[in-house]
């Protein structure tokens, strides 16, 4: 089994399907021990997938970020944290083959070690800092010394950090106080993960914390200077909220077939014929198509249009986000209504979709951000109009 084989994304999905098949048979195990998914990823890295986003021009698929986010949804419908997990290292590579802010020798290589199975995160949050996208100012500083920079500091929230071979971290630059962007290998000296994570939620995705002990990567590894004025539309996110979408799917699929079996001797046949079940099967079935439509419309256009355009869609992505979010975890909660006080037990998997969807919530972008951004784009509307009015007046 190949991703690169396969011509069609109707193709790919079917590939993943069967994956995801196998990543739903290791899910309850990974989550009862709090460990890692590694045969998952090695699935992943075996059949191609970690570098279908690596550019053409390197090698690679350049898959859209349409076909991304389907293929990142299926996985989600086996394990979510397996979902989240590889969504970061795909997204990274897509994004910054439609942005191009690295060194392009450095992202060569980087995509060089992708194709041959290399794996690759971001590490930006702190603890006192809180979510990058609030705009906190990293702790973790950057030093230039004779041998080439000295980078110290903790970073928490790494996911994925068991298998990672390279961490993208951010850092305060020493001499000018700006923020940098740092390429570190997982092999050099000083690099150290530290196994904190102990979230409820998405417990497979090894988000363990980075301690960085005066370590020395070359010049070179300087991969882009952060701009002070904020950030640019970001598409490749979207990997976020199709993750759980993916997992308000399964719950649907769960409930379905639990009230399609279950037949209590209080009524003939099986609860699925009553009204208030099919009631609350519908509002998900609903709620699933407002999902798709959202997520999959904006995947669209981000695809079809251009770079100036992207800019201006950073209220339709963070909208998208919060309704497929908050819709995944409106559909979990109405299957667990379905199948009742039995979705509570620690061997059904819906007790597990909800401890994961939850995490949405605290993915960026979050929901308040996205309420002012909407807010401030509607504002800045209304004045544009009053603007032109005036000057056709």
């Amino acid at each position: 089994m190949n991703f690169q084989e396969k011509e069609t994304i109707e193709e790919r999905l079917e590939l993943m399907k069967a994956l995801s098949k196998q990543f739903l048979l290791r899910a309850h195990q990974v989550d009862i021990e709090g460990s890692f998914p590694f045969a998952n990823i090695k699935d992943l890295k075996d059949t191609g997938y970690t570098s279908l986003t690596v550019p053409t021009k390197y090698g690679g698929d350049e898959i859209t970020l349409y076909e991304l986010i389907r293929l990142q949804e299926m996985i989600a419908e086996g394990d979510g944290a397996t979902a989240l997990s590889i969504g970061w290292h795909m997204g990274i590579f897509l994004n910054q083959n439609e942005k191009n802010t690295w060194t392009e020798p450095m992202f060569r290589y980087l995509c060089e070690q992708v194709k041959n199975g290399a794996l690759v995160n971001s590490a930006a949050t702190e603890a006192k800092t809180g979510s990058p996208t609030r705009g906190g100012r990293p702790e973790t500083t950057a030093e230039k010394s004779r041998k080439g920079w000295v980078i110290k500091g903790r970073k928490i929230f790494t996911t994925m950090s068991p298998v990672l071979d390279y961490f993208i971290v951010s850092a305060t630059i020493k001499e000018t106080n700006e923020t940098a962007n740092f390429l570190i290998p997982r092999a050099t000296l000083g690099v150290e993960i530290e196994e904190t994570w102990d979230s409820i939620s998405l417990r497979g995705t090894g988000s363990h914390d980075l301690i960085l002990d005066n370590v020395i990567v070359p010049f070179d590894h300087l991969l882009e200077q952060l701009s002070p004025n904020g950030k640019r539309a970001n598409g490749w996110l979207l990997h976020i909220p199709a993750c759980y979408l993916g997992i308000a799917k399964a719950a649907k699929k769960y409930a379905i077939q639990f009230a399609n079996e279950y037949s209590p001797n209080s009524i003939a046949g099986t609860i699925i014929d009553l009204p208030n079940v099919q009631q609350k099967i519908g509002m998900i079935e609903l709620k699933l198509m407002q999902a798709e439509y959202f997520l999959y419309g904006v995947a669209n256009q981000w695809d079809q249009t251009d770079d100036q355009t992207r800019e201006n869609m950073g209220p339709a992505l963070g909208a998208a986000k919060l309704t497929v979010t908050n819709n995944a975890i409106e559909i979990v909660d109405l299957a667990m209504r379905i199948v009742g006080a039995k979705s509570l037990s620690l061997k059904n998997p819906l007790q597990r979709y909800y401890r994961d969807v939850r995490a949405g919530l605290h993915n960026p972008p979050m929901d308040d951000m996205t309420m002012q951004l909407l807010a401030k784009d509607s504002i800045l509307n209304i004045n544009r109009r009053k603007y032109w009015s005036s000057l056709i007046l």
